[in-house]
């Protein structure tokens, strides 16, 4: 049976783990972890599809350690189910970032119901790209906005490839959404390391891409991503195209052409010298240096550096 669907099981008890994984093993890809701790590398480079946790009122670490990763604008999408002891008290939910709750108890009957109903609800309300599991453009849209009117300084970052098309007419679309995953997870991967908390990584859709992070941060952040995707993309090439550096494909008006490897392309905006007041007046700005960058060779990317 084909299984759709990634789910993160963190549990330290191995009885319960085996009873997860027996229910739901036939539907669905579960990666277990011990605890939430070590379980973080994979969700920022997987974005499972759903988080099944077991909590103890008395572990703080793992309530913390969640709540921290449910308050990210990137993962609080993640939908997080609860495995509950029978005792857990539930007279408040206000400090428990959780979309929904399972006692241990009513595993074995309710656990297959409860999982799917926490996929559905989260593909209803949910605004994230289908592919990468990065938020979408009404979540890029409320960050942009949210961070102009705390009067927080920051970068904003429009990041897109170049000659996508020719690669997806020459190897196909799996192929190409091959390397868009890659993009997404490299993006992703690298601003989360250099700014643990408070950035932000989304997907437009198609090859454009968007990351937030502070003014201080962005340049060496930008310069790390091309430095690993002009590094990893020449993989995604057949060893023939890698030897020759350039790849037979058709031109949007129908005419054969030889194109180089996919680069990368990235413009940004900051708030630094320049104020903005819309989210509009960001994006614009920013899209025109992703389009600036573009007329050069190669990965690179350009920063608006006008004043007032």
């Amino acid at each position: 049976m084909n299984r759709a669907g990634a789910i993160v099981l963190i549990t330290g008890d191995i009885t319960l783990k085996t009873l997860v994984e027996r229910t739901l093993g036939d539907l669905y890809r579960i990666a277990g972890f011990s605890n939430i701790q070590s379980s973080l590398d994979y969700v920022y480079n997987s974005i499972p599809d759903l988080m099944i946790i077991t909590l103890d009122p008395g572990d703080s670490r793992t309530l913390l350690l969640l709540n921290e990763l449910k308050a990210d604008p990137i993962f609080g999408q993640l939908p997080v189910l609860a495995l509950l002891g029978d005792d857990f008290p539930l007279s408040s939910w206000e400090h428990l970032l959780v979309d929904d709750y399972l006692m241990r108890s009513l595993l074995e009957s309710d656990l297959r119901m409860r999982v799917s109903l926490c996929l559905c609800r989260a593909a209803r309300v949910v605004d994230i790209n289908p592919l990468t599991r990065l938020p979408g453009n009404i979540a890029i849209i409320k960050q942009i906005q949210r961070r102009l009117d705390r009067g927080e300084v920051f970068a904003l970052a429009y990041a897109d490839l170049d000659f996508f098309k020719p690669f997806n007419d020459r190897y196909g679309f799996s192929r190409g959404d091959e390397v868009l995953k890659m993009v997404g997870r490299l993006i992703l991967n690298i601003i989360k390391t250099k700014q643990p908390a408070d950035s932000f990584v989304g997907h437009i859709g198609g090859d454009d891409f968007v990351f937030m992070s502070t003014a201080d941060l962005f340049e060496e952040a930008a310069r790390e991503i091309l430095e690993n995707f002009d590094r990893i993309i020449p993989t995604f090439y057949d060893a023939g195209d890698r030897a020759e550096r350039q790849i037979k494909s058709v031109d949007r008006a129908g005419n054969h052409q030889t194109f180089p490897f996919i680069s990368l392309s990235i413009g940004a905006a900051m708030n630094l010298e320049r104020p903005y007041t819309h989210y509009g007046e960001m994006t614009e700005v920013a899209a025109e240096m992703k389009k600036y960058a573009k007329q050069f060779t190669g990965s690179c990317y350009k920063i608006d550096r006008r004043r007032g």
